[in-house]
């Protein structure tokens, strides 16, 4: 995601495909099934700028599973990519 840096406390995400097979084994259309809320974090920012001229330091990093909100941050395209920008504080949990 070298095209992409976010700015402070801000980062870029990739929405993981969403299930196309419920358990038992019924196969999902494409329109029918919901968008997943779980994504992998692409790119980090360097965190929110305190009042003391510091960082915080971010809890997230490249590579993490993150739970999502349903209508968490900005879709937008990048290198073809549908990616999601959002603050971190908009990150419900990290996936482990």
């Amino acid at each position: 995601m070298s095209n992409l840096q976010p700015m402070d406390n801000r980062v870029v995400v990739e929405r993981l495909e969403s299930e196309t097979k419920t358990a038992s084994g019924i196969f999902i259309p494409e329109k029918a099934a919901e968008e997943s809320s779980i994504a992998t974090v692409l790119a980090v920012g360097a965190g929110k700028l305190l009042e003391n001229g510091t960082r915080a330091p971010m809890t997230v990093k490249t590579g993490d599973k993150v739970l999502l909100g349903k209508y968490s941050g900005t879709q937008t395209k990048v290198n073809g990519k549908d990616v999601i920008v959002l603050r971190e504080d908009e990150i419900l949990a990290i996936v482990l």
